[in-house]
C-alpha cells in the first residue's frame, strides 16, 4: 500500500527522523490558516500518489497565508497523471545548501534488502540512474543486521559524502532504517534528504510503500488507508473487491489472472507502446488465479472508471477457473456498465475452456470488444487503439 506524503512524514516523525512541519489542508481557508500557523515561508504540495507533481504546478513556494489561499486554489481539483488533488500539505520552507537521495527497499531477487543513496539528490531517481549511474550507490542490506551504525558508514562512503556531512546523515539513515523494518515497508524513500543552511539534516519529502500482509500486526492500517483519503476512489473499489490493482501512467488499462502474467503483460504493453506514440500501462490489475465472474466484473468496472485509460487489454489463461467464466464476466460487466462503458477491450484469452470463452464473446459481438490471439499481437492492437482514442482527442 502506497501511502500519500504527509502521511510518510508522520511515520518518519513518529521514528525520530527529523522533518520540517507540514500540515494537511482540503480547502484554500485551511490552507491559508495552516500557513499563518506555521508562520514564514511554505510551501504547498500536491498530496497524490505519483511524480511529476512539481513539473505539473502542484508544488508552490509561498511568503504569505494569502498566496498559500491562492497556491491552494489552484492546486485543488488539479488533475496530475489522472490522480486529483483534493487536499494539500502545507509544508514549513527550508533553507536548503545540498539535496541527497536515500531509499532502502525490498530486493525480492536477492531475498535481501537494498540500499540506495545519492549525494545528487532532489531528481527523478530512475533519470539518475540511467544519465550517471555512478552517482547511485547501491549496498546490500543483511536483513537479520539491518543498518546499524557500520552499515550507514559503509552506504555514506559509498555514496561519497564528505566526512563531515557523512557523520551528520550515518544518524538519519539509520532512523530511516528503523521506519522501513518497524513499519514492515517494502519501500521508505528519502528525496530529496537536504542539507540546510544552518547545517542540520532534514527528510524534506518521503515516499513510503507498506506490505500489506502484514496489516493485522498494526493498528495503524485502517487508518492509513481510509483517513483522509489514505486511497483514491479506483483503489478502494480495488480493495473492496479483493483485487490487487496498482495505479500507474500511462493510458493502457491491463487486467490479468495472477501476477506473473499481469507482470508480463505490462513489460509487453510498455514494448508494443512504444509503436504507437509511446503509450504505456495505466495499471497493474490481478484478479487472481482464481478469479470468478465477479471479480472480472469489479476489475472492469474499476479500469473503466479510471479517466487517465484509453484501452483496456484483458490477458487472460484459463486455469483454475476456465475461459468461458472470465467471458461471462467480461459480458457482465459491460451489461451491469451499459452506457458508462465506452473504452475499447481487447481480449486475450488462453488454456481451459478457450473455445467456449471466445465463442460467448463472439456471439455477444460487443462492438468495444475485439478479440485477439497471442499476448504480442494483442498489447499491440491495445496500443493502437490508446494512440487513436489520443488523435481523436487532440483534434
Amino acid at each position: 500500500m502506497d501511502i500519500f506524503e504527509f502521511q510518510a512524514r508522520d511515520l518518519f516523525a513518529a521514528h525520530e527522523v527529523p522533518v520540517l512541519k507540514g500540515i494537511v489542508a482540503s480547502t484554500p481557508d485551511s490552507a491559508r490558516e495552516a500557513a499563518a500557523e506555521i508562520g514564514g515561508v511554505t510551501v504547498i504540495k500536491a498530496q497524490v500518489k505519483v511524480g511529476g507533481r512539481g513539473k505539473a504546478g502542484g508544488v508552490r513556494v509561498v511568503s504569505t497565508p494569502e498566496e498559500a489561499y491562492a497556491a491552494a486554489s489552484e492546486i485543488l481539483g488539479m488533475s496530475i497523471k489522472g490522480h486529483v488533488v483534493d487536499q494539500v500539505m502545507v509544508a514549513q520552507g527550508a533553507q536548503i545548501a545540498e539535496e541527497y537521495y536515500f531509499s532502502i527497499l525490498l530486493d525480492r531477487a536477492n531475498r535481501s534488502y537494498l540500499a540506495m543513496c545519492s549525494v545528487e539528490g532532489g531528481m527523478d531517481i530512475e533519470l539518475l540512474a540511467k544519465e550517471n549511474p555512478a552517482a547511485l550507490a547501491k549496498v546490500e542490506v543483511d536483513p537479520l543486521v539491518g543498518i546499524d551504525e557500520a552499515k550507514a558508514r559503509e552506504i555514506v562512503q559509498a555514496a561519497g559524502f564528505e566526512p563531515e556531512t557523512a557523520e551528520k546523515v550515518i544518524p538519519v539513515l539509520m532512523q530511516v532504517y528503523k521506519v522501513y523494518y518497524e513499519e514492515e515497508a517494502t519501500l521508505v524513500e528519502v528525496n530529496p534528504l537536504v542539507l540546510t543552511t544552518a547545517g542540520e539534516i532534514v527528510a524534506l519529502d518521503g515516499k513510503i510503500t507498506l506490505d500489506e500482509n502484514a496489516d493485522f500486526r498494526h493498528e495503524n492500517r485502517a487508518a492509513l488507508a481510509e483517513s483522509a483519503g489514505g486511497l483514491d476512489l479506483l483503489e478502494l473499489k480495488a480493495k473492496r473487491n479483493d483485487l490487487n490493482y496498482v495505479k500507474l501512467d500511462g493510458s493502457v488499462g491491463v487486467i490479468g489472472n495472477g501476477a506473473g502474467l499481469v507482470m508480463s503483460t505490462l513489460d509487453i504493453v510498455a514494448e508494443a507502446g512504444k509503436k504507437h506514440g509511446g503509450q504505456k500501462p495505466a495499471n497493474f490489475l490481478d484478479i487472481g488465479g482464481g478469479a470468478s465472474a465477479e471479480s472480472m466484473a469489479a476489475g472492469l468496472d474499476v479500469i473503466l472508471g479510471d479517466a487517465q485509460v484509453r484501452s483496456i487489454f484483458v490477458n487472460v489463461f484459463g486455469g483454475i477457473t476456465a475461459c468461458d467464466v472470465v467471458a461471462r464476466g467480461i459480458v457482465g460487466a459491460l451489461e451491469t456498465l451499459g452506457e458508462h462503458a465506452t473504452k475499447p477491450l481487447v481480449v486475450r484469452l488462453d488454456g481451459n475452456n478457450v473455445e467456449e470463452g471466445l465463442r460467448i464473446l463472439a456471439e455477444y459481438d460487443h462492438p468495444l470488444v475485439t478479440l485477439v490471439d497471442g499476448m504480442d499481437a494483442a498489447a499491440d492492437k491495445a496500443t493502437e487503439l490508446a494512440a487513436q482514442r489520443f488523435a481523436t482527442a487532440d483534434n
